[in-house]
């Protein structure tokens, strides 16, 4: 390969993955074309403090936890979506980096049975992060400290969320922030989630391979949901849950009908094989 005057001996290929990036190729039927599409992670300028890039970037879209391997295997993967009893859930954090000490302050969770969202049928819960939260997270939220302070912790919390989604299939958007976040409690509390996640965000990746952004907003309007409330857990959840719902005949109209087509369609994606 050749650059500016300069040849390497690396291919594209290990040039790619070195910065994190993903080539692929895609095919356009409608418009009679075919491209090789590239992409690289967005680089900030190093003077930019972690506050300013917390705020710049949101949430981040990309996280290092595996959503593909769990261990549950006690949920029949073959069933259709239509047909399975999922927990839809989200967090609020005191900031974007669980493995650097921020902390759960609220769970929010809704069921979806046999294709139906229950609104009745919810976990909502705040936590005291037993840390102060961080400044710049309080205007995303809205939860500020005298709110949580009181609140039961993650050790009694997590058994109770534990409890109300067992047996059923999680549903998140950009699922690999929230479950890094209940990963890194398994040790302290011995909780472990163990079953299938579904994730909106790949999924979405899935339906619309060609739109650029897959952020939950978004997805909102790009498939007409209207939701009351966001930024709390429970109201992200609820919208995650609406998402995931007109999502199901979509991917149905695409061949995906089962639990496992779903995950190996989201793998598939270049969202789930980038790394940020």
């Amino acid at each position: 390969m050749q650059a500016a005057g300069e040849t390497t001996p690396l291919s594209l290929r290990e040039v790619i993955d070195r910065h994190g990036g993903e080539i692929w190729y895609q095919r356009e039927k409608a418009a009679h074309r075919a491209f090789f599409r590239f992409v690289l992670p967005v680089a900030l300028p190093e003077v930019v403090h972690e506050e300013e890039r917390a705020r710049a970037s949101g949430r981040p879209e990309y996280y290092d936890f595996d959503l593909f391997n769990f261990a549950d295997k006690s949920i029949d993967l073959e069933r259709k979506l239509s047909e399975l009893t999922y927990t839809v859930f989200d967090t609020e954090t005191t900031g974007l980096e669980p493995s650097k000490g921020d902390e759960i302050i609220q769970i929010g969770a809704a069921r979806i049975v046999n294709n139906r969202l229950l609104r009745q049928e919810v976990f909502d819960q705040l936590l005291d992060p037993e840390c102060p939260l961080k400044p710049e997270s309080i205007p995303i939220h809205g939860i500020t400290e005298d709110m949580v302070r009181g609140q039961p912790n993650i050790d009694l919390v997590l058994p109770a969320f534990h409890e109300f989604c067992e047996d059923t299939v999680l549903i998140a958007h950009n699922a690999a922030f929230d479950m890094r976040f209940l990963q890194l409690k398994e040790d302290r509390t011995g909780i472990r989630f163990t079953q299938p996640v579904l994730d909106t965000l790949l999924l979405s990746a899935v339906i619309h391979p060609n739109q650029e952004s897959h952020k939950l907003d978004v997805i909102l309007e790009r498939l007409g949901v209207r939701i009351e409330s966001r930024h709390n857990a429970l109201g992200d959840a609820l919208a995650t849950a609406e998402v995931f719902l007109k999502m199901v005949p979509l991917l149905e109209e695409m061949g995906i009908v089962t639990v496992r087509q779903a995950l190996e369609a989201s793998e598939k994606t270049y969202f789930a094989r980038v790394k940020y």
